[in-house]
């Protein structure tokens, strides 16, 4: 495997869809990777020049052919990295009880730092065997564990942001996990963005998110604070959004209002938010958001489990909303972004027929809700790009040469590629077949990525 492709030629088969609806296939591409790490061109046979560059790159000896099938990183939009050690359990309990049980006594436990160390990097290495190569974290409100996990994302070349956790409210945090004051989560919060930013070697790979756990567990001073704090630094937004009837409830009580409506007044509603599920959200939710350019990260394997209803995401499409994709670690029990596209199809069509056997077929779902795989691609790639205003995602020229390469004849592997398959049906197949085995490598900025490169992050 080649490790470094800047300033190479690269003569593949590629896969991506820049927009939703408009999967293709670029047979026999030339995809120039320039120095930077940036894609400086694509040429396709039959194009003007293909021949000359091909022929150029060849003598030059830059001219690499790459097997198997190029598609673009994947983009997971939420993703609660101390829960890695909890995947899978669980999930049979309500949201609250869950994270009282379960998650705030594991999240806790992220003060030491050794612990933080070995789940941060088996996750962070996990996700990019995996073909994630953008992630966006939730860690805990521990800044130095937070700080690392920012370390180990930049050694190993994944394309992230991070966000200390800030959570203050008594009467949902425990004593034993809650920053002691607004003041406190502030504080932490303002200092994590710093040392992000001044990480050596950091050129944006890797950038902080101000992170409002929920509104649930903030103070209106915290909300507010923060808030501030997002208009001064110029940071992303990462927060849950009505995921559930308990969440949308609890802040309808408080403030008489839905999630989005309070977010927006407290300044956290901005073209650099991402809010987590929206299952709840109300029509006039959606067009708030739509209106200050915020995202949704579409959850829906963890939403089968926790949310009590399906995201319409058909809908949030139809009103202008950018939606990407999250795994929701640990509250989706899959850390990998092809289960999450393969769940987004089915619950549009679970959405769309309905799942009541006792209804008529008639009134048994909402019509016009389903989605196919290859919207599903879009969003898990360059949808969730769009949303954190990211250029990757695709292969054009301009967009940093994000990619995973899938060998359908891997050893162990999932694959069975005939030969016979129309472009559509082999897409198809390489998303719903692809298994962790299949892939044989991982770029993010034209540089292998991985866990062999995470023995530097750790003394």
């Amino acid at each position: 495997m080649t490790s470094d492709l800047r300033g190479r030629t690269l003569l593949c088969d590629a896969f991506h869809a820049p927009t939703a609806g408009s999967a293709c296939r670029l047979r026999d591409a030339l995809i120039d990777v320039g120095r930077d790490g940036v894609i400086a061109a694509v040429r396709l046979p039959g194009e003007l020049g293909y021949d000359d560059a091909r022929a150029a790159a060849d003598r030059a000896g830059t001219l690499l052919r790459l097997d198997g099938y190029l598609l673009p990183g994947l983009v997971d939009l939420h993703v609660h990295a101390p829960q890695f050690r909890q995947l899978g359990q669980a999930l049979d309990l309500p949201l609250q009880d869950w994270l009282q049980r379960y998650t705030f006594p594991l999240e806790a436990r992220y003060a030491d730092l050794d612990f933080a160390h070995r789940t941060y990097a088996a996750l962070v290495g996990d996700l990019l065997a995996g073909g994630t190569t953008t992630a966006v974290y939730f860690a805990t409100l521990h800044g130095p564990a937070t700080l690392h996990l920012a370390e180990l994302c930049l050694a190993s070349g994944q394309r992230a942001m991070v966000g200390r956790v800030a959570m203050d409210l008594p009467e949902l945090c425990p004593d034993f996990y809650r920053d002691q004051d607004a003041m406190a989560a502030l504080d932490g919060t303002r200092a994590l963005i710093a040392r992000i930013r001044a990480l050596p070697g950091n050129d944006g790979l890797v950038q902080p998110i101000v992170t409002p756990r929920f509104v649930p567990a903030c103070t209106d001073a915290l909300l507010d604070g923060l808030g501030v704090l997002v208009r001064e630094q110029g940071c992303a937004v990462q927060t849950h959004c009505s995921e559930s009837d308990w969440a949308h409830d609890h802040v309808r009580d408080r403030f008489g209002r839905t999630d989005a409506a309070v977010l927006d007044e407290f300044g956290l509603l901005t073209r650099r938010t991402v809010l987590a599920h929206g299952n709840a959200l109300t029509v006039e939710d959606m067009d708030r958001i739509a209106r200050r350019g915020s995202g949704i990260a579409h959850c829906a394997l963890s939403n089968a489990y926790f949310a009590g209803s399906v995201f319409p995401l058909r809908a949030a499409l139809a009103r202008g909303v950018r939606v990407g994709l999250g795994t929701d670690i640990s509250g989706g029990p899959s850390a990998s972004l092809f289960d999450a596209a393969r769940m987004a199809v089915a619950a549009s069509r679970m959405l769309e027929s309905g799942v009541d056997p006792d209804l008529p077929p008639e009134r048994r779902g909402r019509g016009d809700s389903r989605i196919d795989i290859a919207t599903a691609f879009h969003l898990a790639t360059a949808g969730g790009a769009a949303v954190l205003d990211l250029a990757v995602g695709s292969f054009a020229a301009g967009m940093a040469f994000d990619a995973i390469r899938i060998d359908p004849d891997a050893p162990g592997g999932t694959l069975r590629i005939w030969g016979s398959e129309s472009d559509a049906d082999l897409l198809a197949t390489l998303l719903y077949g692809t298994s962790r085995a299949n892939i044989a490598a991982v770029w993010t900025g034209g540089r292998v990525a991985g866990a062999a490169r995470l023995s530097s992050a750790w003394p």
